[in-house]
């Protein structure tokens, strides 16, 4: 027999089979020896209340053998068949290859940076404050900005048939059962690089080619279709079609499509700064303890408000993480955040950010559509101009930025390229400081605590999301006025993380098929 049940566990019960085990076989009024199988399907932490419980879905089976669902790719080798371009090896760049895989197309992906073991030497002199390559960083390279990131993989997609196939093929390349599970599911920083190398080698071993160290610079375009792609080096590329997957950051791409006359249109985005406390301060406001059991992962927090008629939130909040140098190019600073698998930094990190709109960009006119991302860019030099050492960040105390003070002194921070006081509450632009502020106090009262000098901020966070779409059409998914070209992913405006990627990359494979 078999059954599906849900139980409210405490966090020690809910840590091991061994333990929940017996629950379910409590649960279930029958022998622990008879079950011969369990599979957990949901695995959630409910902290509202002091004793913390774990709520959990099983399939548990007795009585007869245990019969999982096995998740295997389609593949057949695409050697020779008719080719498929693909710019960029973000998520949705790979899931889009593995998709035209299936349906008997052959892949060509081009991207700009390095495959991982090269990339990570720039990203090493990135963390050591050394030097800056604009096509190799921790936005661009092998398995684009997704790499090297936090690897969280929530979406609020309700997809979700096509959410469980994109984490079931993470899980068949490499990455933990629990992905299937957890209510927040996440694979790590330090896991993600193998899972991309092992899709990349799936790829390659399907018959699918991929081209690093090759920008596309330019678009091959007759009688409104597109044709291939020019690279760096002038070289012409043709295929049926064109998935333009180049994530957020790929500034050259809007610049070239506006130069060409091919429609954009300006996007809503975010602006603000990187908090971080220690990790063990959110762990005793969220859990209600001194010392966070060994049985509960580490808090994380969500935060929203609206301040004078704009959102004030928190954004790909990093538990147990660390502050990245997420720039791309000179004389910029950028922020993000991560977190190893095990999230056992003494840190917790989380961006705080202001919604921008259209009527805060001073040079609409000079720039049209493109005025969001100058507004961006503005941003992030502004944030450089007030560092001054290299990619050393601007930094403040939060209770300081709050209340307009100069921090005389400021605390040990991961942020590898260092910290610089800087009265952040002076020169963020007004919109966005003065609503950070009064956010960061509704916070304060939203988790006691929170609002404190042992925190810190550094700026900026501005790369929350493209400020520019690329249009296109709501059921061909091809743009607008050029005929087999699909703006995907991130960059293109249609997705806003790893999972919400991949999908848009295998929907507009389909579309191609």
């Amino acid at each position: 027999m078999q059954k599906t049940i849900n139980l409210s566990l405490s966090p020690k019960r809910a840590s091991a089979e061994k333990y929940y085990k017996k629950d379910a076989a409590e649960y279930l009024k029958i022998n622990e020896k008879e079950i011969t199988g369990i599979e957990i399907l949901r695995k959630s932490i409910d902290a509202r209340k002091k004793f913390i419980k774990v709520n959990m879905q099983m399939k548990i089976w007795w009585g007869e053998p245990a019969k999982k669902e096995v998740f295997r790719l389609n593949l057949q080798n695409v050697s020779g068949k008719q080719e498929i371009i693909i710019v960029g090896s973000g998520p949705a760049g790979l899931f889009a290859a593995l998709k035209l895989i299936e349906k008997g197309f052959k892949p060509l992906i081009f991207e700009r940076g390095k495959e991982i073991k090269e990339r990570k030497k720039d990203i090493q002199a990135l963390n050591t404050n050394k030097y800056v390559n604009a096509d190799s960083n921790y936005c661009f390279g092998e398995g684009g900005a997704g790499t090297f990131s936090d690897g969280k993989l929530y979406t609020r997609s309700k997809k979700r048939g096509d959410v469980n196939r994109i984490l079931n093929i993470l899980q068949i390349h490499g990455a933990p059962e629990n992905i299937m599970s957890d209510a927040h599911p996440h694979i790590g920083s330090n896991k993600l690089p193998g899972i991309i190398i092992k899709i990349r080698e799936t790829i390659k071993d399907a018959g699918g080619e991929i081209f690093f160290n090759t920008r596309i610079d330019d678009f091959i375009i007759e009688n409104d279709k597109i044709k291939g792609v020019v690279t760096q080096n002038g070289e012409k590329i043709y295929g049926k079609a064109v998935i333009l997957a180049t994530g957020h950051s790929a500034r050259d791409i809007y610049e070239l499509l506006y130069k060409k006359n091919i429609l954009l249109e300006e996007k809503s985005f975010a602006i603000g700064v990187r908090v971080e406390h220690p990790q063990n301060l959110i762990d005793s406001i969220q859990y209600s303890c001194k010392i966070r059991s060994d049985y509960l992962p580490a808090a994380a927090y969500s935060l929203v408000a609206q301040v004078r008629g704009r959102g004030v939130y928190s954004f790909c909040m990093c538990p147990g993480g660390f502050i990245v140098p997420a720039v791309t190019g000179a004389e910029e600073i950028v922020v993000n955040g991560m977190s190893p698998s095990g999230r056992n930094s003494k840190f917790a990190n989380s961006g705080m950010v202001v919604e921008i709109r259209k009527e805060d960009f001073p040079d609409r006119e000079k720039y049209g559509v493109l005025a969001g991302l100058k507004f961006q860019e503005s941003a992030e030099k502004l944030a450089y101009q007030n560092g001054g050492r290299g990619l050393a960040a601007p930094a403040q105390r939060l209770h300081d930025f709050v209340n307009g003070k100069v921090s005389a002194y400021l605390p040990e921070t991961s942020y590898y390229p260092g910290i610089i006081s800087s009265p952040l509450h002076f020169w963020l632009p007004e919109h966005i400081g003065s609503r950070l502020r009064e956010g960061f106090k509704v916070f304060g009262k939203k988790m006691r605590g929170f609002l404190t000098n042992e925190a810190v901020i550094l700026g900026v966070e501005s790369r929350t999301s493209s400020p520019v779409r690329i249009p296109r059409d709501k059921e061909t998914l091809q743009h607008p006025q050029i005929k087999n070209f699909y703006p995907c992913g991130e960059g293109a405006g249609y997705a806003g993380g790893i999972i919400s990627a991949a999908v848009d990359g295998e929907r507009c494979a389909d579309k191609i098929c």
